[in-house]
């Protein structure tokens, strides 16, 4: 337990290198994060609302924004060790801007949490009525994820080597299940059984139902070993769960014709269907409650001055995410996506354009890398971010022509490549860096003194 509970898997620090891992393992907990039973549901509501080929075709669209966003982030990840939130300070956002970023993850991933939560607790009340209210099924769900993810990440990856296989056959059973009474090319070429929706709002909502963990690809891929690794596991992990899962709830709506995908699963196979959504919770859940704390706990490391506990801190977003599930969060599934799908696009697009093109920070990335040191500083705020940051969330949720995320994103970039072109990328204050050594688990000791000028960084 001791141990357990100073894994902080380098929250606060880079990846050390022995510490990095084989890319299938990672892969396997990428495939578990994306064919999770949100995935279904966001299957669902794209086959209740459009053919089995225009579904098709938003799940492909969406899934190439989303690989392209995972694969340029997660390689800048890699090559740093460093998680989203940490990495943000010197990838053009500085340190209150990184911890801003950290907090709006933080806080969008809860809500996740709240929402998986939810859907698991509403399952095991329509299978077991009466047993419990809701709401005491949401926190013992939650409280289940959080004991997981305080292990750190190799109980997560004991946790995908589980559930991911179990999660893939339950599903195959229950698809066979439902389908075996209804001819397979009728749900292939039959119209959509609800009120029709627009091959691009398709595409809006695959990509913003997973643009945060595109987003925070780094917290995974910092334990990648190589460039190729990160696109392996990327393409892999991601193409098969939103293909598999998503085209297998299209399916699921179609012959239901129903966009309530619990309700179908859980009905048509009994207890099979509570344990689908059981393993399917699980997987995502756990990273959603983790890369929220990393997040939190780089919030208040810049804005309060204080290292938190990573497993103390998971405890305590456990607790708040499982309160939110049994509030209904639920209910807010739809615009809680389409805001995920606009805020969050710009993050990477002023994350790639700095690190790959305007390089206005990437020296200091470069010299201390080898070290396996963090810069010794960083700017403390730099307000041509925010600004364009907004700019670009606000543009993508209001110009409804096009995908919006990908109009967010692309928008960030070229703003954020003018602005430094013409001069205006700067900091405004400088930050000291704290400098954590760890050992090859992540685990912190205390702040080591600078050579140079006998300060503490």
């Amino acid at each position: 337990m001791a141990r357990m509970a100073h894994a902080d898997d380098f929250a606060l620090t880079r990846v050390r290198p022995e510490a990095q891992k084989h890319w299938f393992g990672i892969a396997v907990q990428r495939f578990g994060q994306v064919s999770a039973l949100s995935q279904f549901l966001l299957g669902a509501t794209l086959g209740f609302s459009m053919t089995f080929g225009e579904a098709f075709l938003a799940l492909l669209l969406g899934s190439i924004i989303l690989e392209v966003i995972m694969c340029i982030v997660g390689i800048i990840g890699q090559k740093e060790g460093l998680n989203t939130a940490l990495l943000a300070r010197w990838t053009g956002f500085g340190e209150i801007g990184a911890s801003l970023v950290g907090l709006a993850i933080g806080i969008s991933l809860i809500g996740w949490f709240g929402i998986q939560s939810a859907i698991s607790a509403e399952s095991l009340d329509a299978l077991m009525p009466g047993v419990m209210p809701i709401w005491v099924w949401s926190l013992l769900f939650g409280l289940a994820v959080t004991a997981i993810v305080a292990f750190g990440f190799k109980g997560m990856q004991w946790l995908a080597n589980i559930t991911v296989p179990l999660f893939l056959i339950l599903v195959g059973w229950s698809i066979i299940s439902e389908l075996a009474d209804h001819d397979l090319g009728e749900l292939l070429t039959g119209p959509a059984p609800g009120p029709s929706m627009s091959v691009w709002a398709g595409t809006g909502i695959v990509a913003g139902g997973l643009i945060v963990g595109a987003i925070i690809t780094a917290d995974m891929t910092r334990f990648n070993r190589s460039r190729a690794d990160v696109i392996k596991q990327t393409v892999v992990g991601v193409s098969l769960g939103e293909f598999v899962i998503g085209l297998a709830g299209v399916l699921l709506a179609h012959a239901a014709a129903s966009g309530n995908i619990v309700a179908i699963v859980t009905s048509s196979v009994g207890l099979v269907g509570l344990i689908i959504v059981i393993t399917g919770t699980l997987k995502i859940n756990d990273w959603n409650l983790y890369s929220s704390t990393l997040g939190l706990v780089n919030f208040i490391s810049t804005a309060f001055g204080k290292n938190l506990n990573r497993v103390t801190t998971t405890i305590v977003l456990g607790i708040v995410g499982s309160v939110l599930a049994a509030a209904g969060i639920l209910g807010q599934f739809a615009g809680f996506l389409t805001i995920l799908g606009v805020a969050f696009p710009p993050i990477a697009g002023i994350m790639v354009a700095e690190y790959f093109i305007v390089r206005r920070w990437r020296p200091e990335l470069d010299a201390t890398r080898a070290s396996g040191r963090l810069p010794e500083t960083a700017p403390r705020i730099v307000p041509a971010t925010i600004i364009i940051w907004a700019v670009s969330a606000v543009a993508g949720y209001f110009i409804t022509w096009g995908i919006p995320p990908v109009l967010s994103l692309v928008l960030s970039m070229v703003l954020y490549v003018i602005a430094g072109k013409l001069g205006w990328v700067r900091g405004v204050g400088i930050a000291q860096t704290a400098q954590l050594p760890v050992d090859a688990d992540g685990r912190p000791g205390d702040a080591v003194p600078d050579r140079a000028t006998g300060t503490t960084n």
